[in-house]
């Protein structure tokens, strides 16, 4: 496992949930949640080793709206930064968090600041363990991804 702070962001049309983990990769934390790329250029720290972004995909692996928001999110990103991004597959993230929403008591209303951050925990997390399986970074690279489309 490499060593280094993630930072994990959950991209929607309103609100941008933004988590991170620890330098060892074991724990994913809440960070906050956002409502523009500006706001979330203010968590940007030197010590990350990478940003994880979730790429939306409907259940048979196609495309979506919300899919091409998040790569031009991703895209934008990167010309602000120069810490690595890469696309984490986010399916069922949204219907997970909702689930272990219920599973507490709150509806989606009353947790809708945390829904967001809820799902950048999945996604870190997702990312974090797909390191540890495979012992090599997570996901697909914005080059990568755009590869696949040429």
């Amino acid at each position: 496992m490499r060593i280094g702070k993630r930072l994990a962001i959950d991209v929607g049309t309103k609100r941008i949930g933004l988590a991170t983990s620890d330098p060892q990769g074991i724990l994913a934390t809440p960070l906050a949640t956002v409502g523009s790329l500006a706001e979330v250029q203010e968590f940007l720290t030197d010590d990350l080793l990478e940003i994880y972004i979730g790429l939306p995909i409907n259940l048979q692996g196609k495309t979506t709206a919300s899919t091409a928001l998040a790569i031009e999110f991703g895209l934008e990103l990167a010309a602000l930064t120069k810490v690595p991004i890469r696309y984490i597959d986010e399916r069922l993230t949204t219907a997970l968090v909702n689930q272990q929403l219920r599973q507490i008591g709150k509806s989606q209303k009353q947790a809708r600041g945390s829904v967001d951050q809820m799902s950048a925990v999945l996604i870190l997390e997702s990312a974090l363990e797909q390191e540890r399986r495979f012992n090599a970074a997570p996901g697909i690279s914005i080059e990568e991804l755009e590869g696949e489309h040429d």
